[in-house]
């Protein structure tokens, strides 16, 4: 078994000074927490992988494709491969589980 404390992998993640730790990484999925502070940009890009995020804490609003959702603490988002997908006005320090299938990188 593999058991993870989210406010431990918080501490990794700003450690290594990214916006992003990928902390699982099994044949058919990685899993990493993303974090973007209050009015910071989002800079990524479209995945190849499907992707379910999660938000652990944090208010935003995020764009998949044409559509743009309010998402906070407990909301779940689908996003397909190759669909441009942006977090934005974030009001809140943003905490997101990703999971990545197949595996990212």
């Amino acid at each position: 078994m593999k058991s993870f404390r989210l406010e431990e992998l918080e501490a990794e993640r700003a450690a290594g000074g990214g916006a992003y730790l990928r902390f699982l990484h099994e044949r058919n999925m990685s899993v990493g927490l993303y974090a973007l502070d209050a009015g910071e940009p989002d800079p990524q890009q479209p995945h190849r992988q499907d992707e379910v995020y999660f938000v652990a804490s944090g208010r935003a609003s995020v764009t998949v494709g044409e559509e743009t959702t309010h998402v906070a603490r407990g909301s779940v988002v689908y996003v397909p491969a190759g669909v441009a997908h942006k977090f934005h006005h974030i009001s809140e320090d943003l905490r997101v589980l990703v999971v990545f299938s197949p595996p990212e990188g």
